[in-house]
Order: structure tokens, then sequence, then C-alpha cells
């Protein structure tokens, strides 16, 4: 017996989970109390310490729900166990490192990857590592789900298969690409390294998607009697989400120089793709009700709970997505609004779901009654928060686009959002308390060694 190398990225995502809201909630004080923390930890540090914790969060959930799920999928252990923890200990060693160089002020990257481009290498080995173990194990998979109009049976891959595999293996090509910046021929062209580098980071989240919503449909495919994963719109979900990991990263470049077609296809793909997976979550949730089955676990609060903020983000990016508004609110709070709904709302949610499942297989009994109360006013604390923080964004980014119209100066703008910055900062802070409630009674699962396991 042995503990699933999948649950140690897990409880590993968690505690980055909780180190980047933490971070978060200085950064966002610091905007009302500039002089806040300002000689230890500035706002420049802060922000790549956010950043890169919240990005480590969502990779190494997905890569430990991928990690988990695996085998109980095929059956059979993953290719090499040794593989993997080899991939977790680089992880965490790199992230130890990057943490340390972000507190000294020690940087050289660009966006997400703010840290000397040499710590990029042990992160491109530890995902080859990945890369190796996941064909690796799935290599001559095959398994009945579906059959033909003419009751032929057909041998087929789940969808969440096709979207881990798209997924991993597009990171390792973004992730490269995100660093094409080091070649002279792309850091002389301001108009080419921009673009390149959007085109990376979209593409970049893109292949995370992959990686949430292969999950997101793992588990509602675990907690009812369908085969969600064989359905024709699940199938359709992946092949937008291919595309939109391909074009989506377009709706990003408005201030770039390009044909605007490119631009609006990028936002169509993106928002077709969320219509979707809202369609899905919908439907299950359907499913579950006519069954009664699991209808009120744990996961399932979590899925619909992204289901909302799916359509929430959505609402927001179609306005957005009107180059005569986007001229205004880019770069404004409202960006960052629709960025927090996305990170927290629709891919926590999810991540959280499934990691819920993986420590209980969906038995609320494995937890007592005060670690229920503990989840569930944790699950509302944040969601409440996450609306009044994500509202609150949105107005100061109306406020201030309102201002910049009327020409009013920069930093009188930044006066006249005090007030707002206020709520943002005690919303966040509250959003930090529910997820703590959440968390804890799964950290604690974890480290009293409760899921010792069989890699099947």
């Amino acid at each position: 017996m042995r503990k699933s190398i999948g649950l140690s990225f897990v409880y590993l995502a968690l505690v980055s989970l909780l180190a980047a809201l933490f971070f978060g909630c200085i950064g966002a004080f610091q905007y009302i109390m500039p002089e806040l923390l300002r000689d230890s930890f500035p706002f420049y540090k802060i922000r790549p310490l956010h950043v890169s914790l919240i990005v480590a969060w969502i990779f190494l959930a997905s890569v430990g729900g991928i990690y988990h799920a695996l085998p109980r999928i095929l059956q059979k252990p993953l290719y090499s166990n040794k593989l993997a923890i080899w991939h977790y200990w680089i992880f965490l060693i790199t992230g130890v490192v990057i943490i340390i160089s972000y507190l000294f002020g020690y940087f050289g990257g660009r966006e997400y990857w703010a840290f000397s481009p040499i710590l990029a290498i042990p992160i491109i080995i530890s995902w080859f590592f990945l890369i190796i173990n996941f064909f690796t194990t799935i290599k001559g998979y095959r398994i009945e789900l579906c059959e033909d109009k003419n009751g032929t049976s057909k041998l087929v891959w789940p969808v969440y298969i096709w979207m881990w595999a798209t997924g991993i293996i597009f990171f390792f090509l973004t992730f490269i690409e995100a660093y094409l910046w080091l070649i002279p021929y792309f850091r002389e062209n301001i108009i080419g390294e921009l673009t390149v580098q959007w085109k990376a980071y979209g593409s970049l989240v893109g292949s995370w998607n992959m990686l949430v919503y292969g999950l997101a449909i793992y588990v509602m495919e675990k907690t009812s009697d369908t085969r969600i994963s064989s359905m024709p719109l699940t199938y359709s979900l992946f092949f937008l989400g291919f595309i939109n990991l391909l074009l989506g990263w377009s709706h990003h470049i408005y201030i770039i120089p390009a044909a605007k077609w490119i631009r609006l296809l990028g936002y169509a793909i993106s928002m077709t793709e969320l219509i979707v997976l809202a369609k899905i979550i919908w439907d299950w949730k359907g499913i579950l009700k006519q069954g009664k089955k699991h209808i009120h676990s744990i996961p399932y609060r979590f899925l619909l709970s992204s289901d909302f903020w799916i359509i929430t983000n959505l609402i927001v990016a179609i306005i957005i997505s009107i180059p005569a508004i986007n001229i205004y609110t880019h770069g404004t709070h409202i960006t960052v609004a629709h960025a927090m709904g996305s990170t927290i709302g629709i891919n926590t949610m999810i991540l959280l779901a499934s990691i819920f499942y993986m420590v209980s297989e969906n038995r609320k009994e494995d937890y007592s009654e005060t670690e229920l109360k503990l989840i569930y006013r944790g699950f509302w604390l944040t969601n409440i928060s996450l609306a009044i923080f994500w509202t609150t964004l949105i107005a100061s980014g109306v406020v201030k686009s309102y201002y910049t119209l009327e020409d009013m100066p920069f930093q009188q703008i930044m006066n006249s959002l005090h007030s707002y910055f206020i709520v943002f900062a005690i919303s966040g802070m509250s959003l930090l308390i529910g997820i703590v409630m959440i968390v804890i009674p799964l950290l604690s699962k974890l480290s009293a060694n409760q899921l010792a396991e069989n890699e099947q």
C-alpha cells in the first residue's frame, strides 16, 4: 500500500492556492495602504508571487488529478511511478527557488513566468517526464463506450483522455514558445514579440482549460449513470477547446495592429466553448436530479458553482469583446474581474470538485459533521465574497473608463477609486477565509495519510 503520487501533487496544489490568495490579499490592501510592507513585500514582488502561485495551483491540481485518475480509468498502474515522483520533486524544488528569487528581487522573465529563464529548464524537464508517463501508460488503451446508429459497438477513448493528452502536449509547446523572446529575431521586433507572447500565454490558458475541463467531465461521469465522456456534445467541447487553444488568444491583441477578423474569431470561439461547457454541466445536473444520485454531494455543489460563474463571466466577456468598448476596458479592473472570475469562479471550483471526489470518492460520511459545516460555510463565504470582489472590480473598471474619457489625470482617477479598493481588499480577505475553511478538511485528510492506496 502506498499513497497516490497524484494526491501528493494535490496537497502541494492546495498549499499553492492558499499562498497565492495570501499574497493576493496583501497586494489588495497595498492599494489602500501603500506603506503596508513596502520595504519587505513591495507590490512588484507581491504580484509575481500571486500570479505564479495561482498558475502553479491550477497545473499542480490538474496534474495530480490526472495521475490519480489514470490508473483507475485504465485499470493498470502508471508506466513509471518513479518518473511521477521525479516530476513532483523537480517541480517542488524549482518552485521553492522561484519563490526565494522573487523575495530577493531577482526577476528576468515575462508575465506568468517572471522568474529567470534558467529556471524554466527544470520545469520543461519535469513536464517531459509527464509526457512520457502519460502517453506510455495510455498506449494501446481502448474502451467500449458507445454504439453507432446500426447498433455496432465502437471502441473510442473517453473525451477526457483526449483533453488531457492535448493539454499536456500544448502546455509543453506553449511554455517553450513563451521564451522565444530570448531569441534576438523576436526580441528586436516589438510588434512581433508582443504578438508571440500573447499567443503563447493565450494558448497556455487553453492548455490548462483542457486539463481542467477534462477533470470536470471525469467527475461528472463518475457521479452519474451516463457516459458523458462519449456524448457528441462533450466531444464538441473538446474540438471547440482545441480550436480556442489555437486561435482564442487573438482577442488579447486589440492594441496590436492586426486584422479585425482574427480578434473577433478568437472571441467567438472562446464564447462558444463556455456556452457548451455550461450546457454540459446543466444537463448533468438534470441527470442527477432524475436519479437522485449524489445530488447533495460536495463535488456537485462546486460544479454547479462553476456553472454559475461560467454564465456570469460569459456575459462580461461578450460585452468587453465589442471593440468600441474594449478600447476603454482593456487594462482596467474589468479585465482583472474577467480573469478572477475564470481563475477562481470556474477553474478553482472545478478543481476543488475534482479534489473532493478524489479524496472521498464522493462519500459524505468520510467527513465529520463539523468538517461538513466548515466546508459548506466556506463554500458560501467563498462564492459570496467572490461575487462582491468581482462586482467591485467591474464597477471600478467602469468608473476608470469613464474618467479616462474625461481626460482626468491618472493619479486623480486612482484617488477617486479608493472606496472601491477598500471593498475590493475586504472581500478579498473574506474570500481567502472562505477558501481556508474549504481547504482545511482536505489538507487534514491528506496529511493524516487516510488515503494510502495502491496505484491500480
